[in-house]
């Protein structure tokens, strides 16, 4: 029996071209980059210019691209750290998400709500899952600090007004990740047009 693979949006093959740029990293230039001999430095400047390529692609400066090893590693270092440090800060504990984001954000909110002290509001979402604007500006409250909303949900595939949602985070100070899901590569995702925060983009 013939098997067809239909989980492309989980994992798909990598692209030939994509083998054949990365072949050079495992076999010749292999250095630590953060290693001060040759090797390393070939490695560091191969990083940068990785990193100078995806600012270019996502409308924003190098210094605000942040390799890591996942999208959840990703979501838990934006959530995570702009709470605590709005918090440290004193500007207020209370966090914004929806009952259908990825759990690497909803777990992590639901964390800091059980475990560290912090207040949430889960918003509800109209039955194509949108959040409404109204909705989210109704729920911001001046002690409201992280806001994190999903650009295009994987699994029932809504796309969220997030540029509308983002401007009403910015109008009040609220730090607003966002992430694009598995349509990423697919949907506007400069920072300058949409107006978030953090953004987090896999490969």
């Amino acid at each position: 029996m013939r098997s067809i693979y239909l989980d492309h949006s989980a994992t798909t093959p990598v692209d030939p071209r994509v083998v054949e740029a990365m072949l050079p990293y495992f076999s010749e230039i292999y250095g630590n980059a953060s290693s001060s001999h040759v090797f390393g430095r070939q490695a560091e400047s191969a990083i940068e210019d990785a990193r100078e390529a995806v600012a270019r692609v996502l409308g924003c400066k190098p210094s605000e691209v942040i390799f890591t090893g996942c999208g959840s590693e990703s979501d838990n270092l934006a959530v995570r750290g702009a709470a605590w440090a709005a918090s440290q800060q004193g500007r207020g504990t209370h966090l914004i998400t929806s009952p259908i984001e990825h759990g690497a954000v909803g777990k992590t909110v639901e964390q800091l709500a059980s475990l560290q002290g912090f207040d949430r509001t889960i918003l509800p979402v109209e039955p194509d899952g949108t959040v409404t604007p109204e909705a989210f500006r109704a729920a911001c409250r001046p002690d409201t600090t992280v806001a994190s909303i999903m650009y295009a949900n994987n699994e029932v595939g809504t796309i969220e007004p997030i540029a509308e949602l983002a401007a009403i985070a910015r109008e009040r100070g609220i730090v607003f990740p966002t992430k694009p899901g598995k349509p990423g590569g697919r949907l506007d995702r400069k920072s300058t047009v949409l107006g978030f925060n953090c953004l987090d983009f896999l490969a």
